[in-house]
């Protein structure tokens, strides 16, 4: 896949992924919104886990719906469009919660507060949960794209850079001031302004890639005969046919997977390949070490490095500093979605160069070393250069995960087969892999003897772990069976979870660390630790071949 009309038809199927990530980053540094309505600082970082932890439940429903949905738009584009009008909708509720408490408490103070906090919670976890998991099936549309594994590589490559574009975005327009400008005039202020912005650039990017991807219909054409009745004969019959495609649609789709797959789905969602299991181990605790430093780095900054106190009172010495270390931790996060993007742009001939394996180890290992320094040093321009480096690693996880995902799937017989359907069936005699390759290992006398070979025939005994009970037929055949309908959209759901799952875990523990530790120096160095286990998981992720059969 090369030429620049590729690479640009890959920027426009990627401006959904730029367009989300703008609005997710900067609709979530209106938080803070919850504080003026009322709401404790305790509930507000709950408010703030309400998206992953639904994110956690529903992601493998929707990758798993995706998979099997029929729909004549497609198998991802309904998901898309669905999630896609739950962003819309809580990019329109955050600026507006005021506004629209105080239409409907019919001049109740007390139920227009409620109400305001009410809304304001509903937008915060809408846009949270909805910007996350439309992730999902955009991944996987670009997996059912670009099936090779070099086309593979640069569309993720792609879609990595758009997202660390978007980040890099999304930071920025909130600092701009928006409250001097004619628009805002009109619109009633900074927030109102931002938000309308937000929403134009998202409607644009949705249109944009909903026409440049062109997925490919997964429905039955009607046959000649089905055709004529539905356009002559029977009215009666057309209404059937409007009733199939709406059956077919993606609500419907979603519904039926929750109503009649949500065993089979989470049964695969918790059995998963041993390659998909080592690939998500280590990408969970990649993220937690990643989204460690994120979550909490520029409150490191600003008490640790610069000793503010955010509970200072304004215009005070302590808090002059605390503020002052929040903005230069920002410019460190900056810094990291400017790395990220360049390795993204870089990450395809990095990988041909030397290798995923050496590539992702190396990303790792730089962020770990980063932690470090950044726990050890007192230095800001040393702090601030090094969380610049973490972005490597931050490009390195929304890329080399799925491509090598989308590897597994191209050649599911070698990497997500069941070991225990890894087995050929002759004649009621199941004869494994292993036996085969020790047969070859010896000469041609020691086969007939030692394998009970005589005159053509195989004879096996009953108490030979090689014997094939037709019993266990049913049971295999059902494993093999489940092996065979693995979605992507599945594993890309997996993938994503471990990212959500990352979330939480912060935001869960790190406040006990902390005040255990006494020192917010225990963020970086939570996020160091993460870092080390990672790199000990990644060293058992399987890369290619070479790495089964070790």
């Amino acid at each position: 896949m090369t030429g620049w009309r590729s690479q640009w038809r890959l920027v426009l199927l990627n401006s959904l992924t730029c367009g989300l990530e703008i609005c997710v980053a900067a609709g979530i540094t209106y938080v803070p919104l919850l504080l003026e309505a009322g709401v404790e600082e305790q509930y507000m970082t709950m408010v703030l886990g309400i998206g992953p932890v639904l994110g956690l439940l529903f992601i493998p429903l929707i990758g798993s719906a995706s998979d099997h949905c029929n729909s004549s738009y497609g198998r991802r584009r309904p998901f898309i469009w669905l999630l896609s009008l739950g962003v819309l909708l809580a990019l329109f509720i955050i600026p507006h919660a005021d506004v629209l408490a105080a239409n409907l408490s019919w001049g109740s103070t007390r139920r227009n507060q409620a109400l305001q906090v009410g809304l304001l919670i509903l937008g915060v976890g809408l846009l949270d949960f909805c910007g996350q998991v439309c992730f999902t099936p955009l991944e996987a549309l670009l997996s059912d794209l670009y099936r090779e594994r070099d086309d593979c590589g640069q569309a993720f490559a792609m879609f990595s850079f758009m997202v660390s574009l978007g980040g890099c975005v999304g930071y920025l327009l909130p600092a701009l001031d928006w409250s001097g400008g004619l628009l805002s005039f009109y619109l009633g202020g900074q927030a109102e302004c931002l938000f309308s912005l937000l929403i134009l650039i998202f409607v644009v990017s949705v249109f944009v890639t909903m026409k440049v991807s062109e997925e490919p219909s997964s429905t039955v054409e009607p046959g000649p005969l089905e055709a004529g009745w539905c356009f002559s004969r029977s009215c009666c019959y057309a209404f059937q046919c409007k009733l199939r495609a709406l059956k077919s649609g993606p609500l419907m789709c979603l519904l039926r997977t929750c109503w009649s797959m949500t065993p089979a789905i989470y049964r695969s969602y918790c059995h998963v390949p041993r390659v998909m299991r080592q690939l998500c181990l280590a990408q969970l605790c990649s993220w937690m070490g990643v989204m460690s430093f994120m979550l909490f780095y520029t409150d490191f900054v600003g008490e640790g490095l610069y000793e503010g106190v955010p509970s200072a009172a304004p215009g005070t010495a302590l808090r002059k500093r605390y503020d002052e270390g929040i903005r230069m931790g920002s410019l460190g996060l900056f810094l990291q979605c400017a790395t990220s993007t360049f390795f993204s742009l870089v990450m395809s001939r990095l990988v041909r160069v030397f290798g995923s394996r050496t590539v992702y180890l190396s990303s790792m290992i730089c962020f770990t070393i980063s932690a470090l320094v950044i726990c050890l040093s007192k230095s800001v321009l040393l702090v601030t250069a090094m969380s610049g480096l973490t972005g490597f690693a931050y490009a390195t996880l929304q890329t080399l995960p799925y491509t090598l995902t989308c590897h597994y799937h191209k050649e599911k017989e070698v990497y997500l087969e069941n070991s225990k359907t890894k087995k050929t069936h002759t004649n009621g005699f199941t004869i494994t892999r292993d036996s085969v390759y020790m047969s070859l290992d010896n000469g041609s006398e020691d086969v007939n003897h030692k394998s009970g070979i005589s005159n053509g025939h195989a004879n096996y005994n009953r108490d030979k772990p090689e014997y094939y009970h037709p019993q266990n037929d049913a049971r295999l055949d059902l494993e093999s069976e489940d092996f065979e309908k693995r979605g992507v959209g599945l594993d890309f759901a997996i993938l994503d979870s471990t990212f959500l799952l990352s979330q939480v875990f912060p935001t869960l523990f790190m406040g006990m660390i902390v005040q255990f530790t006494e020192s917010v120096t225990a963020y970086i160095a939570s996020s160091a630790i993460f870092g080390a286990i990672g790199i000990y998981f990644a060293t058992h992720i399987i890369f290619d071949q070479k790495d089964l059969r070790s």
